[in-house]
């Protein structure tokens, strides 16, 4: 069942989603190669606690880290540990915070050092999957468009949409109805009624849209090693249009 928020709920989750968006900044401004992807979780885990929120993603079904921190081919729900980040490589940084009973969610790949072209672009049309769905959101869009024009904007730029992993509503619960495909059809699927808060998170791939799961149970994979890049805000649906509560 989609729930919609009341102003009153949605003025709550602004502080966790601020507190996403700031973390995410933060810690932009300090990956860098030489880190271990350990150490880019400790920045995570530091920050959401000092802000007075706590690190949803630690502990939730067994998780054991307060970030995803995915490198290259790795899609999401990399576990941090000693790998040790390169110049060259992209790292997406999967977050979440919860304060005021709520939870906000997003992510980000970043560049490290100078890039090759293709991950370059591969990292700048995931953001823009983003936006090309967005800026189609208003209460009474088809669920089916946003991924639509995710898919749209992707395959016309070469690239593939991961179809094993999607965005998804959010509030009280970290993961909420409705499920937010990167992929669909336009026109089609329920109509989001203003109030819904929902996760929109392109995860794009250079490759194959096929993903392998590794052994410990977490880490997702490209199939064929192309690297992939993930992009997400927190949204909410308005009558005239949305709002971005992560930026």
């Amino acid at each position: 069942m989609i729930f919609q928020k009341s102003e009153a709920e949605i003025d709550l989750m602004r502080e966790p989603c601020r507190i996403v968006g700031e973390c995410l900044k933060f810690v932009g401004e300090r990956i860098c190669a030489g880190m271990t992807t350990e150490e880019v979780d400790k920045l995570v885990y530091d920050f959401i606690k000092a802000s007075g929120a706590e690190p949803s993603c630690l502990g939730y079904c067994g998780y054991p880290a307060s970030a995803c921190v995915s490198v290259n081919e790795v899609v999401v729900h990399g576990i941090p540990d000693q790998r040790v980040i390169k110049e060259g490589d992209i790292v997406s940084v999967d977050l979440c915070a919860y304060k005021n009973g709520y939870h906000g969610d997003g992510a980000r790949t970043f560049r490290i050092g100078k890039v090759d072209e293709e991950s370059d672009k591969l990292v700048r049309v995931t953001e823009e999957c983003f936006f090309k769905a967005f800026e189609h959101l208003r209460a009474g869009t088809p669920l089916g468009d946003i991924g639509y024009y995710v898919q749209q904007h992707a395959e016309a730029n070469g690239f593939s949409v991961i179809r094993s992993y999607t965005g998804h509503g959010i509030g009280r619960e970290m993961h909420e109805d409705p499920t937010v495909a990167n992929c669909g059809k336009r026109g089609t699927g329920v109509r989001l009624k203003a109030g819904t808060v929902i996760c929109i998170e392109p995860m794009i791939a250079a490759g194959g849209w096929k993903v392998k799961i590794l052994d410990d149970g977490w880490t997702a994979v490209t199939q064929d090693k192309k690297r992939a890049a993930h992009y997400e805000n927190t949204v909410v649906v308005l009558e005239g249009g949305a709002e971005i509560l992560t930026l």
